[in-house]
């Protein structure tokens, strides 16, 4: 208590913690045994199985006190996922879970970037997909390449077939949001391509939908569709995420986080 911690009593979610038919340890505090006097008893069937009833009624209470995780997975090249990464993570964090933000390797060399004028790289870290089964959901940031997603991502995707095998995902929530140059670059295109990995890994899509009316808004030029938030940053790059998109990032990120609760604890 003075910790601030939440103690979790097994209670009698066992009725043996109330048997009289023998001598046994355990009471609503916890599981037990009596070990004699002369300490030659050893833990009877009775005891282990309530010991075994305790360590699940706990396990079960500790997962759902258990601040939920999710992981951004973002490619930014020239930063504008970054930027819109922050307005989501924002959101994400004001639902009260914890969020961090990771990139994808780069597989573009040092020499081609530097002929794309591109800056340095955000100081993320990078994801992994063992890294993936610590986390309860994940966002997928993506710079649009021809309406799809980049070539970094995908080949991050791709490297996640040891956890398909093994099922490590299914159940998990997954979604996306994006950047892309123009309206018509990407903005739905990338969520529909998205869904096939999260299918494909038996991931629960979770849209946007249209829970932020700003998505709908005709007053600007602005990204994002029921797939998920977005932004426009211009045939040449210099068009940074608006007020109205950073707005949108945040209830993007406030709503996957509330229905990712929901799955979590199940």
């Amino acid at each position: 208590s003075h910790h601030g911690m939440v103690f979790v009593p097994l209670g009698y979610v066992d009725p043996k913690v109330m048997s009289n038919d023998e001598p046994h340890g355990a009471s609503a505090y916890g599981c037990g045994t009596l070990a004699g006097a002369d300490g030659s008893r050893q833990p009877s069937t009775l005891e282990k199985a309530v010991g075994e009833s305790h360590g699940k009624h706990f396990a079960t209470i500790a997962a759902k006190l258990a601040p939920l995780k999710i992981a951004i997975i973002v490619y930014t090249l020239y930063g504008h996922i970054g930027t819109l990464a922050e307005s989501v993570k924002k959101g994400i964090e004001s639902t009260g879970a914890q969020c961090t933000i990771f990139q994808v390797p780069e597989t573009l060399t040092e020499d081609v970037l530097g002929k794309m004028h591109a800056p340095p790289k955000p100081d993320y870290p990078i994801m992994t997909a063992a890294k993936m089964e610590e986390f309860d959901g994940f966002l997928f940031g993506l710079s649009g390449r021809y309406g799809i997603m980049p070539a970094q991502t995908k080949s991050f995707m791709d490297s996640t077939g040891s956890l398909w095998m093994s099922g490590k995902l299914v159940g998990k929530a997954g979604g996306c949001f994006f950047s892309s140059g123009c309206q018509g670059g990407g903005q739905e295109t990338m969520g529909i391509a998205t869904v096939t990995f999260l299918s494909h890994h038996g991931m629960v899509f979770i849209p946007l939908g249209y829970v932020d009316p700003k998505v709908m808004s005709i007053d600007e030029v602005h990204g994002a569709s029921a797939y998920g938030s977005g932004t426009i940053a211009g045939g040449d790059g210099s068009r940074q995420p608006s007020t109205l998109e950073k707005d949108v990032g945040e209830s993007h990120g406030k709503h996957f986080a509330t229905i990712a609760a929901k799955l979590a604890s199940g």
